[in-house]
């Protein structure tokens, strides 16, 4: 793992909620269960079953949500925002919310 990276493991019981302020360089593996993955502004959505990947690759806000009592690892990269001045004042840093249902 790179040392500009976070990573972190958790687990969401069924229906709790995950929000991402940025998707960017975020990396989340299904280690068990099943989540549900969407992008604000994208039509599609992603499940994720264990063993399944997601990479995020826009700038844009994800919700994730448990499907099924699940376990997740995390692994933040940051990347560059559209401008430095932009990213400071919408993403001050990186910011993982657990929302639980």
């Amino acid at each position: 793992m790179k040392p500009d990276s976070h990573r972190f493991d958790l687990s969401l019981r069924q229906d709790a909620m995950l929000r991402l302020p940025d998707a960017a360089g975020v990396n989340i593996v299904c280690q068990d269960g099943s989540v549900w993955i969407t992008l604000e502004g994208d039509r599609r959505d992603f499940v994720l079953e264990a063993g399944d990947r997601f990479a995020g690759t826009e700038h844009r806000h994800a919700v994730i949500q448990a499907m099924a009592p699940s376990s997740l690892s995390v692994c933040a990269t940051p990347t560059p925002a559209r401008s430095l001045h932009e990213r400071n004042r919408q993403h001050p840093g990186l910011v993982f919310e657990q929302v639980l249902a």
